[in-house]
């Protein structure tokens, strides 16, 4: 029993199945935060132009 559950803990820390999905895990990590940087000030500067443009527009009389 205890000569299973050893060989089973050896197992596991020769395994590096788990190592590939831990860097996907990174991967998309680090795509997060790159959009995040560059969505951020796109949004406000395409928000910026909307409001430019609503305040440019006259109501009509």
């Amino acid at each position: 029993m205890i000569a299973t559950i050893k060989q089973c803990l050896v197992n596991l820390y020769h395994d590096e199945e788990g190592a590939s999905g831990i860097e996907y895990a990174l991967i998309a990590a680090m795509v997060a935060v790159v959009l995040s940087v560059f969505v951020t000030p796109v949004g406000n500067a395409v928000k910026g132009i909307f409001q430019s443009i609503q305040n440019a527009l006259v109501p009509p009389a």
